[in-house]
């Protein structure tokens, strides 16, 4: 079963973005670096998401949290998907990878084998 985790939007220019999402939105703004950083929900409502320098995906995407990536891929496979590349890390236990859905579209999935939730 997967889960919604968070949504990821690419910028131009990421003090600029920052400041529209804090100002118009209300979400406080966590940087990783100075490309990319954490959108979070001041009251904890909702999901939070990352802002990053626009890349390979210049739209906005959502990612979701699975059990096992590759058991996943293996039915996006099977159901008219496709991976979009290979799987990558994100920490010492994190891992994601884009795929394409049936319709084109281009969504994350992300798990953690051995993390604090296995």
């Amino acid at each position: 079963m997967a889960a919604v985790e968070h949504f990821e939007i690419p910028t131009d220019d990421i003090v600029r973005a920052q400041a529209f999402y804090k100002n118009a939105l209300g979400f406080d703004y966590q940087p990783w670096g100075d490309d990319m950083g954490m959108l979070v929900q001041p009251d904890d409502r909702g999901i939070n998401g990352d802002l990053h320098e626009r890349g390979a995906v210049a739209h906005p995407t959502v990612v979701f949290t699975v059990d096992r990536i590759e058991d996943t891929l293996e039915l996006v496979l099977a159901n008219g998907g496709s991976a979009l590349g290979e799987i990558q890390p994100l920490s010492e236990t994190g891992r994601w990878v884009y795929i394409s859905d049936s319709e084109g579209n281009t969504i994350g999935l992300f798990d953690e084998p051995g993390g604090p939730t296995a």
